[in-house]
């Protein structure tokens, strides 16, 4: 059996993932997509920002040949190399053969099987954050570095983006744990038990076995697809004997009222969210208006307006830009939409944008702005604060930001499986020009413009924008006809016995 540092980090974010990479059949993996290229890109880019003008020297030895990396790793650590980059380390115990590749080795005084020296391992994270799974894989790297050079490094340590220090690992706490995991990592592989599938958005939407694990769920209307299941509260129900959608919606929500990880105003918003899901049709939600006071408080909330802005940014995380904000102007009473992509061709172009926005939102003084979750809001502020712009063109925008997706989600329950603008609208009936379009594929687009000056990516990003806008003025639409249809003072609960 061969572990490696890859492995373990991999398997404490999805042991599935680890599973199906040693097991799986490799056809059905998805592409690596486009962006995760650029990370693998950004983080090459990283890797040299970090090295800087030191020196520092690679081990050579044939692609994949692991014990010769080994061997070739060792003679440097016997000459006393100051830095060793991605070094190979290995070592066997029983069946099982130990792998790691720590990103930097570094030469430090102490006493070893080479001399009055020994190494320690440093490890370069593209992340802001010295997450867990990080710390416990660089003790992984000490585990096996310890075997090699016949002692144990005093630290470890864990270099991430913006941070000019590194992170001291506490190795007397992360050893430990890193024992503990590893051991359920062999015992897993070893026994050939494939974990249980379970989708979760944020964690599986980069990996390659994805589309894969995503079928097998809709396969089997596992319920990791419902928005509102996270792992623990699956286990929960589980436990209880709820492992399907018909189960769910079938429950009483009182029966999760005591139930770690529920309470009954969640019980009774997973309950409804099975109820929708399985019959295929909107829910009111938890505060849909049960009379004619709160429907005219909602009309306030999502209103009407003789002309109305759909609002919508892309950026670029890793050089913290804004470049486009794309608006969408509605115009009812002549019957007419127009869309202005306000779009930063560099990244000197931020300021020139913004004050485009600026000179757009006043064109209309009194039009809602609205736009879809609280980011764009969050952007208007940080860019007033960069370029000092007078509160007095600032603040009078804040009353005029509404959020669709606070509306959608307070106003109705949607047999989706999150309450992301595409799945919204999609429901809904909208369609992206680009199927496969995406904010993360928005980001790889514009990188490659400023890397090759080819238009396409612009053009892209600009129809992606639109659609987004576009999008959000259909959920508009769709929220003002569900309050016009719907009975008032319809009871939200009625189909849900508590």
């Amino acid at each position: 059996m061969l572990l490696t540092a890859e492995m373990l980090l991999n398997y404490q974010r999805c042991s599935r993932r680890v599973f199906l990479d040693t097991y799986g059949k490799a056809e059905r993996k998805d592409a690596i997509s486009d962006y995760v290229l650029k990370l693998f890109q950004d983080s090459a880019q990283h890797h040299k920002a970090v090295l800087g003008e030191e020196g520092h020297v690679r081990p050579s030895f044939s692609k994949g040949k692991w014990q010769e990396g080994t061997e070739a790793t060792q003679a440097l650590m016997a000459q006393g190399v100051e830095r060793i980059y991605q070094g190979v380390l290995w070592f066997e115990a029983g069946d099982t053969a130990f792998l790691s590749v720590p990103d930097l080795l570094l030469k430090v005084p102490g006493q070893s099987i080479y001399g009055d020296w020994l190494y320690m391992p440093v490890e370069i994270k593209l992340s802001k954050r010295a997450k867990t799974e990080y710390q416990t894989t660089l003790a992984y790297h000490v585990k096996v570095l310890a075997q090699i050079q016949g002692s144990w490094p005093e630290e470890a340590w864990l270099q991430v983006k913006d941070r000019p220090n590194p992170y001291v690992i506490d190795l007397w706490e992360m050893l430990p744990r890193m024992e503990v995991i590893l051991e359920e990592l062999q015992t897993m592989l070893r026994d050939r038990h494939q974990p249980e599938v379970f989708i979760s958005r944020n964690r599986c939407s980069l990996c390659q076995w994805y589309g894969h694990c995503y079928d097998e769920a809709s396969d089997r209307g596992h319920l990791s697809l419902l928005p509102g299941v996270t792992q623990t509260r699956y286990k929960e129900l589980v436990g209880m004997g709820v492992t399907t959608l018909e189960d769910l919606a079938q429950m009483p929500p009182r029966t999760l009222e005591l139930t770690p990880g529920f309470g009954l105003e969640t019980g009774m918003r997973l309950v409804r969210q099975a109820q929708a899901t399985l019959h295929n049709q909107a829910l009111p939600g938890d505060d849909f208006p049960q009379g004619g006071k709160e429907m005219r408080l909602w009309e306030q909330m999502v209103p009407t307006h003789s002309v109305e802005l759909y609002f919508d940014v892309e950026s670029e995380p890793s050089l913290d830009l804004i470049y486009l904000h794309g608006v969408l102007v509605v115009d009812r009473v002549n019957q007419t939409q127009t869309f202005h992509a306000l779009l930063g061709e560099t990244v000197e172009e931020e300021p020139i944008v913004w004050q485009k926005f600026l000179d757009l939102v006043w064109a209309y003084p009194t039009a809602p702005i609205f736009h879809f979750c609280p980011y764009e809001v969050q952007v208007v502020g940080k860019l007033a604060k960069l370029y000092g712009t007078p509160e007095h063109l600032v603040q009078p925008l804040y009353p005029r930001f509404v959020d669709l997706h606070d509306r959608i989600t307070r106003l109705a329950t949607l047999p989706i499986e999150n309450y992301a603008l595409k799945n919204i609208a999609r429901w809904m009936g909208f369609d992206w020009r680009d199927a496969n379009a995406n904010g993360a594929q928005s980001i790889y687009w514009y990188a490659q413009w400023l890397e090759t000056g080819d238009r396409t990516h612009l053009e892209a990003i600009v129809t992606y924008n639109e659609d987004d806008c576009r999008a959000t003025y259909h959920i508009k639409e769709w929220i003002t006809a569900f309050l016009k249809t719907a009975a008032v003072g319809a009871n939200r609960d009625a189909a849900i016995p508590a």
